[in-house]
């Protein structure tokens, strides 16, 4: 999936103009948003990053320290 992503924003990269510094942040932060929580994945079964995440959080609680959110920024845990 990694890679897969890294296409995608290379390919958005390419083909956008930045004005400045936010500009490239602000476009950069909406891509993940919407990779991450709307764009369903095939190797997830045709749903997207964040709601595997939800799913396998429910299955599998012991393995998370914290509940998992459709945050609208980055996550900065552990930065």
């Amino acid at each position: 999936m990694v890679e897969r992503f890294n296409g995608r924003i290379a390919e958005v990269l390419a083909t956008t103009r930045f004005d400045c510094a936010q500009n490239l942040a602000d476009i950069l932060t909406g891509y993940v948003r919407l990779y991450n929580q709307q764009i369903p994945q095939k190797a997830l079964g045709h749903i997207a990053p964040i709601q595997a995440l939800k799913d396998w959080q429910q299955t599998c609680p012991e393995r998370f320290k914290k509940r998992v959110y459709n945050l609208t920024r980055l996550d900065t845990y552990g930065i």
